[in-house]
């Protein structure tokens, strides 16, 4: 079966500037290969040829400018079973003229059919020609069908999951060396180590934590929050938001710490130097991927009960779930007995780990996947 991805023209694929779309693209192909002939559209980026055959993968590479455009004109001229559009439904009706035998298979991992991004005619358009609908979460599927209920029979979610290759247990000889090299590296040693991952925005609430660190310091006056991001993925840019970050830190600047933008494929040992995450998202976030990431790497969980990232959390058991997200002292609450308590950390951090190594492999998001486009297929042939 030939299968052609059509990554979102925000960032390229493979994944060299992070993304959690091309990050997830990542993770899956390896196992859908297996199965599948496999092509991937996506934008052009300095470091990558305009046309490469990877590992058995072929990668076609355009412009940002006129990028749908130049993807439907190539898939036009190619045979393809089924093609699978990420993220952007707009899109779907003229990939669909391309090549108008195919599947189409759409993923959603934004609220991308908010009456902001597009009109209920396009919306519905979409969802006619879609033979399915994968989403990130099931707070993204109620955003959609209720809206547009005649989209229930063909959406399902498709959680998205982590290689667990790239994160050793924080608790294994290989793990602890790398925990030790890159807290000495960043210079944190003797510190407790909170650690926000995520771009510098106000709807991932950077500034909440920065203020809750205020109450923190009180009890633990050894206690770091590691700031990881910039402005946008690759992005390490200055804009009035993270400007305030920087002001709101600088009271505290010994207890806060901004390392800028840190590549995906270093990412991993980053999370091995913390002790425990903050997911503070602000927004009605889909599902944040951080929290698969912080499951892998054994670190106990803070998150805000926004959107769908609450769904990969047992209260307590992996982490915590905050209601009151723009309260800095329900952060302080949270953080404050588990830095008391580094056997609490542990058993919360170990918790999160098996709970992702039985549910949030990239094996699991590949075969939930390859069963959706085997039904898409049968549902074309009937």
């Amino acid at each position: 079966m030939n299968i052609a991805f059509v990554c979102t023209e925000k960032l390229p694929c493979p994944s060299v500037k992070g993304g959690a779309i091309q990050i997830m693209i990542d993770g899956i192909t390896p196992m859908l290969k297996q199965r599948f002939s496999i092509t991937i559209y996506s934008i052009e980026d300095a470091s990558l040829p305009t046309s490469n055959q990877e590992d058995g993968v072929q990668y076609i590479r355009f412009p940002k400018e006129a990028y749908y455009e130049n993807v439907a004109n190539h898939i036009g001229e190619e045979s393809y079973d089924l093609i699978h559009v990420f993220n952007r439904p707009k899109v779907v009706p003229l990939i669909h003229e391309a090549s108008q035998n195919s599947c189409i298979v759409l993923s959603i991992h934004n609220d991308m059919f908010s009456q902001i991004k597009m009109s209920s005619e396009e919306a519905r358009e979409a969802i006619r020609i879609a033979t399915k609908i994968t989403t990130v979460s099931e707070y993204i599927k109620r955003a959609i069908i209720e809206r547009y209920p005649e989209a229930l029979e063909k959406t399902q979610v498709l959680y998205s999951g982590v290689d667990f290759e790239k994160y050793p247990s924080r608790w294994s000889n290989k793990g602890t060396q790398i925990r030790s090299e890159k807290r000495s590296e960043l210079m944190i040693d003797d510190k407790k180590v909170i650690l926000f991952i995520g771009r510098l925005s106000k709807t991932k609430g950077p500034d909440v934590l920065i203020k809750a660190m205020k109450h923190v310091i009180e009890e633990h006056d050894d206690a770091v929050l590691v700031i990881v991001g910039g402005k946008w993925f690759s992005d390490d840019g200055m804009n009035d938001y993270v400007r305030v970050l920087y002001e709101l830190a600088e009271p505290i600047k010994e207890n806060v710490m901004f390392t800028s933008y840190i590549a995906s494929e270093e990412i991993p040992s980053v999370w091995l130097a913390g002790d425990v995450f903050v997911c503070s998202s602000q927004w009605h976030e889909p599902l944040a991927r951080v929290h698969y990431e912080a499951m892998a790497a054994g670190i106990p969980i803070i998150t805000t009960n926004r959107g769908g990232n609450a769904e990969v959390m047992i209260d307590g058991f992996n982490g915590f779930v905050i209601d009151d997200y723009d309260e800095p002292n329900s952060y302080a609450s949270c953080l404050n007995p588990l830095l008391h308590d580094p056997h609490l950390c542990e058993e919360v951090g170990r918790n999160g780990r098996t709970f992702a190594m039985l549910n949030y492999r990239f094996t699991h998001t590949a075969n939930r996947l390859g069963a959706i486009y085997e039904e898409a297929l049968c549902v074309r042939n009937q």
